[in-house]
């Protein structure tokens, strides 16, 4: 089954070490690169680790010939060749045309065709939790049995947590993830609303890309999450939040961090996210988009929540 991911591409030489272990390895297993800028994509990629050999990716640009590129993407993805996508998101003010190419990814998993000729079998057993070797974990061992969170991300959404680790959570508390339609019933009440708190979006609202809170750094490897709740109408320092609470008066219902969902679909090993992230546009923090990937896929950008 071919695997496409979406790679941010940072250009500051001293942000490359905030770049997560992840984005190494995904490099790493993909034998083609998508990108924005060829040559800004090699020398992220030198800079990213010496001994990847550039010249073996097949490369293809995304901005030359856009209908032929998408035809290369998906042929590429029938062929079971693992993709980069490393777009110039990580820079201000720069559209992100890879986006194009992941819906096609997305729309072409949930062809019911290529559904069978993408799947693969989910066996019981141990699976990744958690990956505590990442140093983009937020979390610590605080003794031999015990964790805790980093200094001062104690009431920050979890994250680097894979779907497995988010339905065993649940459960062991007596909990569960929600399913995608109780997700979307909580986060927009009985109408057609758009978002949690109502028709229109500002920077205000949530936690997007470039939303230009006060936790972001764009000259870093994306922006960070916010406190849970931070987006309650309250002023921190000379930063004022919009009250975007959704009707059942539930917070960060969009933006911040993808949240898992627990439907489980016959004949399809893919997990289904909603809400969009700190690392995806406004646009993706509509109450209707998903977001997929396998049970085991972790991210900065991803989380979830219980319901009892």
């Amino acid at each position: 089954m071919a695997t496409v991911y979406l790679i941010p591409c940072v250009l500051a030489e001293d942000a490359m070490e905030t770049i997560p272990a992840y984005v190494l390895d995904a490099v790493k297993n993909c034998s083609v690169i998508f990108a924005e800028n060829e040559r800004t994509a090699r020398r992220f990629l030198k800079n990213l680790d010496q001994q990847i050999v550039i010249d073996d990716f097949e490369w293809f640009a995304i901005h030359k010939a856009e209908e032929t590129q998408l035809l290369n993407f998906k042929s590429r993805i029938k062929e079971n060749k693992n993709i980069a996508i490393i777009s110039e998101a990580g820079c201000p003010g720069i559209a992100d045309p890879g986006q194009v190419l992941i819906a096609a990814a997305q729309e072409m998993a949930a062809d019911p065709e290529m559904r069978d000729f993408a799947e693969e079998e989910i066996k019981a057993g141990d699976w990744l939790y958690i990956p505590f070797e990442d140093p983009s974990h937020k979390i610590i061992y605080t003794s031999k049995m015990t964790f805790g969170a980093k200094e001062g991300y104690e009431n920050h959404p979890m994250t680097m947590v894979t779907w497995f680790g988010a339905w065993s959570y649940c459960g062991y508390y007596g909990w569960r993830l929600p399913t995608e339609m109780e997700w979307e019933k909580a986060a927009r009440g009985t109408d057609t609303r758009p978002f949690p708190w109502g028709d229109e979006i500002l920077r205000e609202n949530a936690n997007f890309y470039s939303s230009r809170d006060p936790f972001e750094d764009m000259s870093s490897f994306g922006s960070r999450t916010n406190p849970v709740g931070f987006y309650n109408g309250q002023k921190y320092g000379d930063y004022q939040t919009l009250n975007s609470a959704s009707p059942y008066g539930l917070y960060d219902m969009a933006g911040n961090v993808w949240q898992w969902t627990g439907n489980v679909y016959e004949g399809m090993h893919y997990r289904f996210m909603r809400g969009g992230s700190k690392d995806t546009y406004d646009m993706d923090l509509r109450l209707w988009v998903r977001n997929n990937a396998t049970p085991t896929y972790y991210s900065p950008g991803v989380g979830f929540r219980c319901v009892r």
